[in-house]
């Protein structure tokens, strides 16, 4: 489970007067790109390093937005309070008037999410989950991701054969395991997961139409609904599961409410098969391309682990983060005033010459964590170390049990269009 990041895939309303942005720092010639335009959505860091190098903190006009993509100011943002999460209002500004009937307690949901809330709410609703997702606790699941992880591999992988390593693996192990997490029966998958596709459209912004709102409110709403459900079947009869766990820490009732902590599993269940999916796919695809790193992965295990880290910097399943300017401050020489979007670029931070040495370059031998590929700060992802357990699992068993890997197919990867999310249509392989 990444760091989740949302909003929309088309600009949002501007601020009510456009800022005078100061002017840029000297550098060569640079013209703006709309970042869905599919060149750069298939390729986006060539254009992301040109527009780092123009000016790391720059106003869009066509976005209506501040873009940081310089390492430095973006690890500001990620530590001022003047940044603010809190994005709800804009999220439900983009529902059309048809389906806002259905949007209210959708939209009461969202506000329930962790990723939607700044300190002090934020860190009142995280400390619900610390203890279960800390290094430790998650470290107990090891052994069903392994097995769980061959199995799948077993039955859709088989040596020899041409797949989408997408569909086939990346896809389902993730889900398997965060059910099995969260404690929803295998019975409930297809319909818990469908609900969890339909809220993505809706928070990612692949909702367009009218019908397509409609359906992902209610999907939210059903989600919702179900995991109530489960919560009170769980304080009747605990299981082995994260809900269990959290309700016999005491502070469900407490400190959060139970209908705070319906509303942060719902953001669980929707946030951790989508991102890690992303994740083992997109390092997957850089392995393949780079054949002398994959090589020294299959030489020495131990670079797994140091391959999926230098998957999130190199080409992560998160692109930015959307913030709002709380107050006016000032962003190194910009004057960024209340209510101006900020898209934290990270995908370009993680590429910054100033902070990573040959930054282009894929190389499993960096051995740098200090990525910005789980966020940062107050933000961090929480679910980081799932997310890392469930990768390295699957990147292992792949890249050293199935000698043959490579890529299938004489067209590159086709990338889904997302500002946000860095996610792959289907990878074709042959195992």
């Amino acid at each position: 489970m990444t760091t989740m990041t949302t909003g929309t895939t088309t600009p949002a309303a501007a601020p009510a007067a456009a800022p005078a942005p100061t002017a840029p720092r000297p550098g060569g010639r640079f013209t703006e790109r709309y970042l869905l335009d599919p060149a750069v959505n298939a390729r986006p860091y060539g254009y992301l390093n040109a527009l780092r190098d123009h000016d790391p903190v720059y106003w869009s006009a066509t976005h209506r937005a501040w873009l940081v993509t310089g390492h430095a100011p973006l690890m500001h943002c990620l530590r001022d309070p003047a940044v603010s999460a809190e994005r709800v209002g804009p999220l439900m500004d983009a529902v059309p008037e048809g389906a806002r009937e259905d949007a209210s307690r959708a939209f009461a949901i969202l506000s329930r999410w962790m990723v939607f809330n700044d300190p002090p709410q934020h860190r009142r609703l995280r400390q619900v989950f610390q203890e279960q997702f800390a290094a430790r606790a998650i470290g107990r699941y090891r052994t069903f991701v392994e097995r769980a992880t061959r199995a799948v591999l077993a039955r859709r992988a088989v040596p020899g054969s041409t797949g989408d390593l997408l569909a086939d693996v990346a896809r389902p192990l993730p889900a398997l395991v965060f059910a099995r997490w969260l404690g929803v029966p295998q019975a409930h998958g297809p319909s818990f997961w469908y609900w969890n596709a339909r809220v993505g459209d809706l928070v990612l912004g692949a909702a367009q139409e009218e019908r397509e709102y409609r359906t992902s409110l209610r999907s939210l709403v059903s989600l919702d609904d179900y995991l109530a459900g489960l919560v009170r079947e769980r304080r009747a009869d605990p299981r082995d599961d994260l809900i269990s766990q959290v309700l016999a820490g005491g502070r469900i009732g407490d400190t959060v409410s139970e209908e705070e902590f319906v509303g942060m599993l719902t953001q669980m269940a929707f946030a951790g098969g989508e991102t890690t999916s992303n994740l083992i796919a997109n390092t997957v695809l850089a392995l393949l391309e780079h054949p002398e790193e994959l090589a020294a992965v299959r030489q020495d295990p131990s670079r797994v682990a140091m391959a999926v880290e230098e998957g999130l910097r190199w080409d992560g399943p998160s692109k930015m983060s959307i913030r709002t300017a709380a107050r006016d401050f000032d962003l190194d020489g910009r004057g960024v005033r209340a209510g101006d979007r900020m898209f934290l670029v990270t995908a370009a931070a993680n590429r910054d010459p100033e902070r990573f040495a040959d930054p282009d370059r894929f190389s499993v031998l960096r051995g740098s964590a200090s990525h910005l590929g789980f966020g940062f700060g107050a933000h961090f992802c929480i679910g980081a170390a799932l997310a890392r357990l469930i990768a390295v699992a699957v990147v292992d068993v792949l890249v050293r049990e199935h000698p043959g890997l490579a890529l299938a197919g004489d067209r590159p990867p086709a990338w889904q269009p997302s500002l946000l999310n860095r996610a792959l249509t289907a990878l074709p392989v042959r195992y």
